[in-house]
């Protein structure tokens, strides 16, 4: 299937349908076929001497955004409201017509302290590939992540969450941790921003990882309304990597 244009109404719904085999993919990771993740609490154990910088999250009640499918017309203004808000974010970037269409605001989430990561070159699900195909879909993105950053993504995103055994020993090969999700707002399947809204706030709780995507119309309309509940509720908003601190992701693990 190929990649949607996000200015095409049709090749909208396409990746909308796509995306919604993200709930198929997650009854599959809780029920029948069970991956084994690690949950943000247990790698901070790791080290009870080192901090990460202000935040501790042994200590804080911390959350962290993460947004899938990007750069898109809206990551602009995502940003801008993430500056405001001096909240920072973990992005999980998708290469053909996303990276290579949007060079300047892959450039721009790096400088200003986000997490670049990957979500594969052509977002083709990982289980259904051959090794080889796994291995380009992360080294070219990976590649052209570090051409515009100067810095090697060690996060990635399997498309809808699908993962196997194949696809940990691949990441581990290169290096890459692969990031799953414990809230979803379903946003693919809703233009309204409080809906949007009112599923994260729902779900949220301590080591919350946050899936939303900043591709669709109603999403990035929906985080100042998400930042500001969030933080009246005492939470405090940090990258993946800060939520593991002062452990870190082994590559080849899993973490949700």
């Amino acid at each position: 299937m190929p990649f949607p244009n996000r200015k095409t109404t049709r090749r909208g719904a396409a990746f909308r349908a796509l995306a919604a085999g993200a709930v198929v993919a997650a009854l599959a990771l809780t029920g029948c076929t069970r991956v084994e993740s690690t949950a943000p609490s247990t790698v901070r154990a790791t080290d009870v001497q080192a901090r990460f910088g202000a935040v501790d999250c042994r200590e804080a009640k911390c959350v962290a955004l993460t947004f899938d499918a990007g750069p898109s017309e809206h990551s602009a203004r995502l940003l801008d409201i993430l500056e405001e808000e001096r909240v920072p974010a973990t992005f999980f970037l998708l290469g053909k017509r996303h990276i290579d269409t949007y060079p300047e605001l892959v450039r721009r989430m790096a400088d200003e302290g986000h997490e670049v990561a990957s979500h594969t070159w052509t977002h083709r699900i990982l289980t259904e590939l051959e090794p080889d195909e796994i291995r380009e879909e992360l080294e070219r993105t990976n590649d052209a992540i570090e051409r515009l950053t100067g810095r090697r993504p060690t996060l990635m995103r399997p498309p809808q969450g699908r993962t196997n055994d194949t696809v940990h020993d691949i990441s581990r090969e290169l290096g890459l941790s692969e990031v799953l999700w414990s809230v979803t707002a379903k946003d693919y399947t809703t233009t309204d921003p409080d809906l949007i809204t009112r599923r994260v706030l729902a779900q949220s709780s301590r080591d919350g990882i946050i899936l939303l995507h900043d591709l669709y119309d109603g999403t990035v309309p929906a985080v100042p309304g998400i930042i500001d509940a969030l933080k009246k509720r005492g939470y405090v908003f940090v990258t993946v990597p800060q939520l593991l601190a002062p452990g870190k992701a082994e590559p080849g693990a899993v973490y949700r």
